[in-house]
């Protein structure tokens, strides 16, 4: 069993286009581009009543806990991400439940192009590595032309003040949709990740979905994480069980 979700992975995440290897999509499911992510992000969510959300389907959900040691090596590792994300921001929001900031650009994943269309954040980070959250974490959606979403996760350490994030943060207090000049400050210089494949983090968790969480963290001061956990300070899901999953890492 192990072997053939390994040889799914390779297959859908990082050495091939992946449209051919999932599932036939149901008309649900092929549904949640990212208008209707957007659309469930505006919904309120109570993150005291996780267990009460909808829930679309699997055993394959997000967010997990990464343990490092565990990891496999890519083989044959080409999958070398890069991002050239817009600094103009079309709609800066407290959506209810997260700061989200919808924008374009592009995301470019082992030479499969993705378009971005928002970025949003969570405290504590949804992700854990080795049983650790970090203050925050980073979400980049980004989706492809035949539908497929991947997601750029990114954790937040405190450090020095971060400009991309402050950028973030004004325009959401000021309600004013303002560029963001220092949008590359929110991602690390070096691309290393975890890749595995799990679910959307909000209702409706549709699965399918291509996660790749960076390895580096970057740095926001101890006053921006202050700041975010005035508006936020739980709205992370909890930890999903791996399950048969594989996760696998490349590294820079």
């Amino acid at each position: 069993m192990r072997k053939k979700q390994l040889a799914l992975l390779l297959l859908c995440g990082v050495t091939i286009s992946i449209g051919a290897c999932s599932p036939k999509e149901t008309g649900a499911q092929k549904e949640t581009t990212e208008s209707s992510v957007v659309k469930h992000n505006e919904e309120h969510l109570d993150y005291d009543k996780q267990e009460g959300w909808e829930f679309a389907s699997g055993n394959m959900q997000s967010p997990i806990d990464i343990q490092s040691a565990k990891a496999e090596k890519m083989t044959a590792d080409t999958g070398t991400i890069s991002v050239n994300y817009s600094p103009d921001i079309t709609k800066a929001e407290n959506n209810g439940h997260s700061i989200q900031m919808t924008d374009g650009g592009e995301a470019v994943i082992n030479g499969r192009h993705f378009a971005l269309t928002q970025f949003h954040f969570h405290a504590e980070s949804e992700h854990t590595i080795d049983g650790k959250h970090y203050p925050l974490e980073a979400h980049f959606v980004n989706t492809a032309q035949d539908g497929r979403i991947a997601v750029i996760g990114v954790f937040f350490k405190e450090g020095t003040e971060n400009k991309g994030f402050q950028e973030v943060l004004d325009d959401v207090t000021n309600k004013v949709d303002q560029p963001i000049t220092d949008i590359g400050d929110m991602m690390p210089a070096n691309k290393g990740y975890y890749h595995y494949l799990g679910s959307l983090t909000t209702p409706p968790l549709n699965e399918n979905v291509e996660w790749y969480v960076m390895k580096e963290p970057v740095e926001v001061s101890k006053a921006q994480i202050e700041s975010f956990k005035q508006l936020y300070d739980h709205n992370n899901r909890k930890v999903q069980p791996l399950n048969d999953r594989v996760i696998l890492e490349h590294d820079e």
